[in-house]
């Protein structure tokens, strides 16, 4: 087979060097990634690339992004120079989060980081000083300084640091956020209204920024927009936002609305039946002369006050599904019950056709330090087969294979598998569909057109049947609850896009997050018919018993066994030697 390498050097406008990171992509046109690599000093190469055309995509802070398109025809190398525009002003500043820092203040802001989310500000002081030595512009450390001082109790000097990185960066969301809640707190209404607009214009999908709004907007007597607003927070936020019900259910009373108040409190006590507090305010609210005089308890205005707290945010994997909803068209109505039913229609159809799949698996593993930073990226090629079997009891059980074995631990990274990839799409499968709560969110643009974009959580009482982890080959295994989002085409109903997180962390097994984004894309049957989309490519973040590590998987050479066919499955050839690894139930080394 015909291969070559596709080298890239990357400048600044006029040939100027880059400053700081550039992460540059090299992709199939149809979007699977081939490999990805952070330049030093703006020059990176890709070896054995085989002919075929190719995007590569470049991405450095402070500069617009570039894709080109490159061709790879014979064994010549493939050389590509690229000169990147640099951002506005605005733009550039509003791109400064932590990889858009120097390498020292990223490692910094990374010891800051873990210190402040363990709640040991003074851990904090020093590396974010370096930090803010080396990185004198940067918005995200003002912003960090801010909640080191809050920890400390100096809201004084939070403040301070908050305006400060809203001066370098006026969208900073969480800035808008802190001084936002601050200003709540302290009961100065259109203050607060003033920057918590700010928030939702920043960030539509914000949940917290609906809820603080609509509490600044109750403290202003403009009922009707709290009532909008805390309704809102509750639609984005799902049981994260619980909270922005205690907000809707002062709204109402101050209205006037007794009987809708009464009702949104007695509906938030049916999820919180442990909060005295606002079964108390329940009493106190049926019992009020008048349902304008309730006034909301200091326990409950505490609860709103901690669920409004801005988490110190993970640097090293992406926000819970839940932190923001994606954005969707405005007018277009969706029928959650239709879209799940015609994708579940779908997988009915892959079940019915196909027995076995194989395709060749690539890994990319990276241990994220305590920091937050990446180790060097240790890389594995899988021969790699799965079998989907329907059994008698309504029950889809699918086994993975990897070199002709089930894929020991053994040959994993830090000795710890994942598997279960391509049995999360099954959450739509009509035996399963049941045991998830789904909502439609909208219709969403995604870079394959438009879909429909569903929010998906475990329902309490009914049964996990997709997602386990196991300790040891032969060891106990707990069933992970989890909550996610998919975007399903609006013109076939494949699922194209999946993202997936936990509903709670599992401290028996100190499981602490399991993040996961998966891309599909179109397979084709040997006789050349498209059935499904399967996945292209897997990004998996987890932290589990102290071990924090970061897989993407990528997927190629599919090859697709109908029900009928007679051949004996054997594992898939691949041009070069294969070690093993593979995706998403980790299992520990015995």
């Amino acid at each position: 087979m015909v291969s070559s390498s596709v080298e890239v050097n990357v400048t600044g406008p006029k040939g100027e060097a880059i400053q700081g990171q550039v992460i540059v992509t090299l992709s199939k046109l149809g979007g699977q990634v081939m490999d990805q690599i952070t330049a030093k000093h703006g020059s990176v190469t890709f070896g054995s690339v085989t002919q075929n055309e190719y995007a590569v995509s470049i991405i450095a802070p402070r500069y617009q992004s570039v894709t080109k398109t490159v061709n790879v025809n014979d064994n010549r190398p493939v050389k590509l120079s690229v000169e990147l525009e640099p951002l506005s002003a605005e733009d550039a500043a509003a791109s400064v989060g932590f990889y858009a820092l120097p390498p020292r203040a990223q490692k910094d802001v990374g010891k800051a980081l873990a210190a402040l989310r363990a709640n040991k500000p003074n851990d904090a002081w020093r590396p974010l000083q370096a930090a803010q030595k080396n990185a004198p512009n940067s918005a995200e450390v003002e912003y960090l300084l801010g909640v080191y001082s809050s920890q400390v109790k100096d809201d004084a000097q939070a403040h301070a640091y908050w305006m400060k990185a809203l001066e370098l960066d006026p969208k900073h969301l969480n800035a808008l956020l802190s001084v936002g809640s601050d200003l709540v707190q302290q009961k100065k209404g259109a203050d607060a209204v003033t920057y918590l607009n700010r928030a939702v214009e920043t960030e539509p999908s914000s949940w917290r920024a609906h809820m603080l709004l609509a509490e600044a907007l109750v403290l202003q007597g403009q009922q009707d927009e709290a009532i909008k607003h805390a309704r809102r927070a509750l639609e984005l936020g799902h049981e994260r936002a619980a909270s922005a019900q205690l907000v809707l259910v002062r709204a109402l009373a101050a209205r006037g609305d007794r009987d809708l108040a009464v009702q949104a409190l007695e509906d938030y006590l049916k999820t919180h039946p442990s909060d005295a507090a606002s079964a108390k305010d329940l009493q106190t609210l049926k019992s009020a002369a008048a349902a304008n005089t309730y006034v909301i308890s200091n326990a409950a205005d505490a609860a709103v006050a901690g669920a409004a707290a801005i988490p110190v945010a993970s640097n090293w994997r992406p926000a819970d599904v839940d932190e923001k909803v994606p954005s969707v068209e405005s007018g277009a109505s969706c029928s959650v019950t239709d879209v799940v039913r015609k994708a579940g229609a779908r997988l009915n159809e892959l079940l019915s056709d196909v027995d076995k799949f194989s395709a060749t698996e690539s890994l990319v593993h990276e241990s994220i330090n305590k920091y937050g930073l990446p180790s060097s990226p240790e890389k594995r090629k899988f021969d790699y087969v799965v079998a989907i079997e329907d059994l008698q009891h309504r029950y889809l059980n699918v086994e993975e294979y990897r070199n002709g074995a089930g894929g020991s631990a053994a040959d994993f990274p830090e000795g710890v598998a994942t598997n279960g990839l391509p049995a999360l799409v099954l959450i739509f499968h009509p035996y399963n569909a049941p045991n998830f709560e789904m909502t439609c969110e909208g219709l969403a643009r995604i870079s394959s057109g438009l879909a429909w974009q569903v929010h998906f959580r475990q329902r309490p009482d009914k049964p996990n049947t997709v997602r386990r982890y196991r300790i040891g080959v032969d060891g106990p295994s707990y069933p992970v609850a989890m909550k996610g989002r998919a975007w399903i085409s609006a013109d076939t109903y494949q699922i194209v896009r999946l993202e997936t997180d936990l509903v709670a962390p599992i401290p028996q097994i100190r499981l602490v997050a399991d993040h996961t984004e998966i891309e599909y894309g179109p397979v084709q049957f040997q006789k050349g018919k498209v059935n499904m989309w399967l996945p292209q490519s897997a990004d998996v973040y987890y932290d589990w018993r102290g071990r924090r590590i970061h897989r993407r998987h990528s997927f190629s050479h599919y090859l697709l066994f109908a029900v009928d066919d007679k051949q004996k499955i054997s594992v898939p050839k691949v041009d070069e030697p294969s070690t093993e690894g593979g995706p998403s139930e980790p299992k520990e080394k015995p």
